[in-house]
Order: C-alpha cells, then structure tokens, then sequence
C-alpha cells in the first residue's frame, strides 16, 4: 500500500490568523505541516524564520516538514532543530558536502530530506539515497507560491522510485509545486508518498475538504 501524505504549505497560510491555520491542519486529514523557509539570496523571496516556526510547534499536533531554501544551511541545522523542525530538506544545489549534511541532520534527531530544482537530474542523487529519509522534487521554480505545475515533473517522480525500489532504500518522495486536485491522483501513480499543497488547501472555501479530495480519501 502506498503511502497517501499531504502536508499543507504554509507559505499559503493566513498569517493575520495563523492560530486557525494551524488547528485546522490539526484537526484534518493532513499528516504534516509544511513550512518553507527562503532567504533572498538562493531564492529571490523572503518567506519566515525562527520565531513562526516555534510558534506553529507549539499548537501543532503533527510533524514539521521545514524546508529550508537557503544557501549555507549547515549553520543553522542544530537552530532549525530547536525551533521545532522533525523533517528538514536541504537542496543539493547549496550543499557542497551533501552526505555530510544530511548525516548532521540525522545526528541532531530529525528526519534528513534533500530538494531538487526541475532542472536538477534525480540521477545525481543515486549515491545518496541512503541518507535521505526524503527527497523533495520541486515541481515549480523554487521561491514563490501558486505557480504553474511542470509536467515533465511526474517523468521524474517515476524514474526516482525506480532508483528507490532498486536501491532497496526506504526513502520518500515529497512533491511541491502547482499540486492541486487536478493532479494530485497522477502524482501518487507516479511514485510520490507526500503531496505538499499550498494555495489548493488554504485558498479553497473548504481547507479540510480540499486535503480530503487531494489525499483521495
């Protein structure tokens, strides 16, 4: 039985009334919350630091999935661990000493997941599975929220779990990006055990329905 995950995005989120957010996420059929964390620098956008994240981890019932789209994230792994973080990504494209990264994150009690662009082969990662609980294919340019989801992103997705399945390895595929109920089934085929969701779930009339249809329950 494949895995049905979907992890709201909170980059989405109503931040003049975050406590709703959040209890809504709560008491739904979501499994994670999914907080995005941007720097300006390998992202052109600034999302949200430490302060939100304790804040979230204190109401919270369910696992924080913190994907951090910053250049140098080895600084801050033991802080992202304090904040709350259960989950924490990183992207290949700023670790120059990956293993060692995610080992870290390991280490400091978390779950470790790695991200790729769409212009980053899922190839490249072969060798590192292992030490990833998690990869996270961007299926949208990384920086912004409710952009158009790229098509060729489900090629990918497949030729991932075939790498998984063949390395024997235990390690989850996440998805981000222009995922809504239009294709959310598709992606699940396709090999992906986490849907990350954003402007799907909290722009809709109904949050919790929309986690409902897009989990396909």
């Amino acid at each position: 039985m494949m895995n049905r995950l979907v992890a709201p995005s909170f980059l989405s989120a109503d931040f003049g009334n975050l406590n709703k957010d959040i209890e809504m996420v709560n008491t739904s059929q979501a499994d994670w919350f999914h907080l995005d964390i941007m720097d300006g620098v390998f992202v052109p956008n600034i999302s949200f630091g430490f302060p939100v994240i304790s804040q979230v981890k204190k109401m919270a019932k369910k696992p924080l999935d913190v994907h951090l789209m910053i250049v140098e994230p080895d600084r801050y792994l033991e802080k992202f661990k304090e904040a709350g973080a259960d989950i924490l990504t990183v992207h290949y494209e700023v670790c120059t000493h990956l293993h060692r990264t995610l080992s870290q994150i390991r280490a400091l009690g978390m779950k470790s997941g790695v991200s790729i662009n769409p212009h980053t082969s899922v190839e490249l990662l072969a060798d590192i599975l292992e030490e990833a609980d998690l990869v996270l294919i961007m299926s949208v340019n990384p920086g912004f929220g409710g952009q158009k989801f790229i098509k060729n992103s489900i090629q990918r997705i497949a030729r991932l779990k075939e790498m998984i399945t063949q390395k024997g390895c235990k390690t989850l595929i996440e998805v981000d990006g222009g995922v809504d109920t239009s294709n959310a089934a598709t992606l699940y085929n396709a090999g992906a055990d986490i849907l990350v969701a954003g402007n799907a779930i909290f722009k809709a009339e109904n949050p919790a329905k929309a986690i409902d249809l897009i989990k396909g329950v």
